[in-house]
Order: C-alpha cells, then sequence, then structure tokens
C-alpha cells in the first residue's frame, strides 16, 4: 500500500497556530498523526496510530487559537463539521450553549492506494457491498479507495454521495484520492437519502458509493437503488452482522426480522418453539464484510444465508482474511455447514434420542461426581456439555431461582430441571437413585405393561393412545419396546405430565 502523508500533513499544520505546528513537527511520530483535539482552557492534545497520546507544552488552548483555525478553514455545515480544501482533512467543533466553538477535533485524512487489495475481489464482483466496523478502524478509506479502483481501472460510472465531504474532501473540487469518478455534495446528513436516489434518476451511474447508512429512509433509498440494477458500496453503523439485524431502523438492509408462527410439525422438525424469528425479504446487499481489525476482514458472501443462520440461533461461518506484516494476505474458508434435517431425518432423530441414554446437563453440578455416580449405579444416562444436548438440566438450589439465566434457557428448550440442595456426592448419589428408583426393576416392568396394553387397544380400536406420564428414563424404554412391536410412538406434553402417545400401525 502507499500512503501519502507528508503532503497531506502539512497541509493541516498550515491551519494550526504557529506554537502548535513547532511543537508538533519535534515529534519523530509525526507521519503516524491520527488527530489533535483542542479544548479551551487545556492543553493540546495529539494522538498516534501506535497509541501514543502527547499534550504538547506550552499555553493551554486559547479562544484566538480557535478563531485561528475557523478562520483558515472551510464553512462549518449543520453536523459541524468542516474541512481543508482538496484535503481529506476532518475538523469537528464543540460548542457551547449559546453557539460558540470552544472546541476542536482535527483529524488526519489520508488517501491510501492499495487498501483494498484483500477485498478487490468483492469490488469487482458488481455485487452490492456493505461494510461493517468500529469507528476509525478504516471503512470511509476503503470507500474511497473503490470508488478509484471502478472508476478508473474498470471504467465504470461511478458517483460519489458525499456527506460532510468524508470521502472526497473538502471544497468544489474532489480529492484525486477518488480518482475520476464524480462527487455529488450533500448540504446536510439529513438530506443524504434524497441526495442517493437523485443520483440514480438524473446522471445514470454504474455504481453508488455512500458514507454512514444510519437512518430508515437511507435504508430505504438503498433498497431503492439496487432494485435499479445500480451497484451500491456503502458502511452502516454497527460492528458486526449481528448488531445489523437486531437494529430495528437498519435491518431492512440485510432483510428485515419478522416474527413467524410456526406449525407443530414445522416446530419439532426445526426442534424450536412455535414462534420464531425469519427474514422478511432478499437483503439489499449481497455481500457484507465486517472490519473486525484493521487488517482483519470476514466476508460474508451470501448475506441471505448468513442472516438465516443467525435467527436460527447458531453462529455464521464467514470467510477470514488476514494481512500479515509481512504483506502477505491469509485466507481462512469458513467451515462446511451441517445441512438442516429434512422432516423424516428429523423424526428419526427425534426417535433416536429418545431410545438412547438418558442426556444430563450440570449446572453447577460437579461435573465429575455425576459421572462417577452413573458409572457406581449403572444407569443408563450420560452427561453432556451443551444444552442443545440435553435431556434435562440437572442444578444446585442456588443456581435456580426464577428469572436465572439456566432456568430461562431451560424454559426456551423445554427441557424439565431437577434441583439438588448442595454440589456434594452425596445429594448427586441420592437425586440418581430416586430419579432412576434405584431397585428399578418393578417400575420398569410396570412401564412396559402398560405399553403391551395399550397397543392391543390401539389394533382394536384403530385409534391413538396415550399412557400414563414417566420420567424421561421410563418413557425411553417405551419408546424402545413400541417401536419393537412394530408401531410408532412420539412424547407429548410437558413435564411432569410428558407422556407416550401410540398410533396405529401404518
Amino acid at each position: 500500500m502507499k500512503v501519502k502523508t507528508k503532503d497531506e500533513i502539512q497541509e493541516l499544520l498550515k491551519v494550526l497556530p504557529e506554537r502548535i505546528v513547532k511543537a508538533l513537527e519535534g515529534k519523530a511520530e509525526l507521519p503516524r498523526l491520527i488527530e489533535i483535539i483542542l479544548d479551551l482552557g487545556k492543553s493540546t492534545e495529539a494522538r498516534f496510530s501506535n497509541e501514543k497520546v502527547y499534550y504538547l507544552p506550552g499555553n493551554p488552548v486559547s479562544q484566538a487559537d480557535i478563531d485561528f483555525i475557523t478562520s483558515k478553514i472551510g464553512q462549518f455545515t449543520s453536523d459541524n463539521r468542516a474541512g481543508i480544501e482538496r484535503t481529506l482533512h476532518r475538523i469537528s467543533a464543540m460548542r457551547n450553549r449559546t453557539g460558540k466553538i470552544v472546541g476542536m477535533t482535527c483529524r488526519i485524512g489520508r488517501a491510501i492506494y492499495g487498501t483494498i487489495d484483500i477485498i478487490r475481489d468483492a469490488i469487482e464482483s458488481g455485487k452490492n457491498t456493505l461494510f461493517l466496523g468500529p469507528p476509525g478502524i478504516g471503512k470511509t478509506t476503503k470507500l474511497r479507495e473503490a470508488a478509484r479502483v471502478l472508476a478508473d481501472e474498470f471504467n465504470k460510472r461511478v458517483i460519489v454521495v458525499d456527506t460532510s465531504n468524508e470521502i472526497a474532501g473538502d471544497g468544489d473540487i474532489p480529492h484525486p484520492g477518488i480518482g475520476r469518478a464524480r462527487r455529488m455534495q450533500v448540504p446536510s446528513p439529513e438530506r443524504q437519502h434524497a441526495v442517493m436516489i437523485e443520483a440514480v434518476e438524473n446522471h445514470m451511474p454504474e455504481v453508488i458509493i455512500v458514507d454512514e447508512i444510519g437512518t430508515e429512509a437511507e435504508a430505504a433509498a438503498c433498497r431503492t437503488i439496487a432494485e435499479r440494477g445500480v451497484q451500491l458500496i456503502a458502511t452502516a453503523h454497527g460492528n458486526s452482522l449481528e448488531n445489523l439485524v437486531s437494529n430495528p431502523t437498519l435491518s431492512d438492509l440485510v432483510g428485515g426480522v419478522q416474527t413467524v408462527i410456526l406449525g407443530d410439525e414445522e416446530a419439532k422438525r426445526r426442534r424450536t418453539q412455535k414462534a420464531v424469528l425469519e427474514r422478511k425479504a432478499p437483503p439489499t446487499f449481497d455481500l457484507l464484510i465486517e472490519i473486525r481489525e484493521r487488517d482483519t476482514f470476514a466476508v460474508f458472501s451470501d448475506v441471505a444465508k448468513a442472516v438465516d443462520t443467525l435467527l436460527r440461533g447458531k453462529v455464521p461461518q464467514p470467510e477470514l482474511r488476514v494481512r500479515t506484516k509481512e504483506g502477505k494476505i491469509q485466507v481462512e474458508k469458513p467451515r462446511e455447514e451441517i445441512p438442516e434435517p429434512t422432516k423424516e431425518e428429523a423424526e428419526k432423530i427425534i426417535r433416536e434420542k429418545e431410545a438412547g441414554p438418558l442426556r444430563i446437563y450440570p449446572f453447577g453440578v460437579n461435573r465429575g461426581e455425576l459421572e462417577r455416580g452413573l458409572r457406581v449405579l449403572q444407569l443408563p444416562a450420560v452427561a453432556v456439555n451443551n444444552l442443545d444436548d440435553a435431556d434435562m438440566v440437572l442444578t444446585v438450589k442456588s443456581k435456580a431461582r426464577p428469572g436465572t439465566k439456566i432456568i430461562l434457557a431451560a424454559e426456551e428448550h423445554k427441557i424439565p430441571v431437577h434441583i439438588i440442595k448442595k454440589n456434594v456426592s452425596s445429594a448427586i448419589m441420592k437425586f440418581l437413585k430416586f430419579y432412576f428408583k434405584a431397585g428399578r426393576e418393578e417400575s420398569d416392568e410396570a412401564a412396559l405393561m402398560e405399553v403391551l396394553e395399550a397397543i392391543r387397544q390401539v389394533k382394536n380400536t384403530k385409534r391413538s393412545v396415550d399412557l400414563n406420564p414417566q420420567n424421561a428414563y421410563l418413557r425411553r424404554l417405551q419408546h424402545k419396546k413400541v417401536e419393537e412391536e412394530g408401531f410408532r410412538s412420539e412424547s407429548v406434553g410437558e413435564e411432569p405430565k410428558r407422556r407416550l402417545r401410540i398410533y396405529p400401525e401404518k
């Protein structure tokens, strides 16, 4: 990457008071300067990209210092931002209650050429691309370079919608960092959405580039532009895809979110609640890039799929791209996702889970002691690591108060919670003996006899029959017996009244 640094910084130094310039010119880190902060009555503060902060010596900032800078720069707009003509520097004002400027943040703007090499394929793809990331990480720099590459190297008609002259600098002549791309200035942030639509309707662009999508009107304008076949490259407020999905104002950029009530069969197939969140429409942006660090990018090449995965409670797997200190680009492909099971596969999974060993999720309970108790008593159960794999939760009284995290999670998964007083071996053993009814042969036999009696009834009436409620262990034995007899069964109802329902032969 090539950075035009020296000339850019000199342009900023020209508008600063002489005493501040002299203090800065003595710093070896001057090429790394990020911003200069001036607050009335305080020392001037200089911040650098290597995280160093210097408080410049000399008198504190005076009103004369602030007035000197104001006289040298462009006019402040309604968002309290100004610039220096044909540079990328941004000067933001802080005002008192009467409107008088009492503080300034002078942000250094740099044109960095080659900064999109790590994601150049995404820019060239013609897909609508959205950048996310924290402030100051380089999103606007990526937009500027994308405009130059598409306009100069691909001869596309590119229009930059430039609010507060962030992308192409202050003044009527845009900074050369955007190449042959055209720039439409936005008089105030509230007008950004209108200028976006005007750009499409009046100037026939092939690509529109816009910074900081932050309102519902701007999100709607993005969808309008995308529907007209114009490539859109933009940034939005938010650090990650998850932030965007949960933002009611901007979620439309990735398809929007709505609540859907599922039927019983579909809820069972998905193994979820009946009320679920689903994507409302196709995403405006086909491709999303999270800038996690300055040289680390997470690329979601299929935004629709990533959003659907997120709404199902899973973590979407992006492609990770990293530029090393040596300048090499490393790419880590996403792990292959396991496809969602079909209805038949889901039913088989449920039957196998019912027939297998009881899965216990210990929360606040010693896993080693639980596993030892299961071995000593030779019980048909295992301890699992995840709530998603569990049939029941075993926890202690102190962790099981109403509204606690584990109780809410168990309710969401519709899993029963069993509570012991203390996390000690004796309490764990006492629970296991009680739950599995140590010396349980009579209970097992009675439960299986009930299955045979119910099957005879099903054969005679050709109707389904419900058994008496049983714990998960006995239900497993009953399911297995029903399957051996050639019939079909499922567990119905909620704990503690959960029971088997046996259906006629197919």
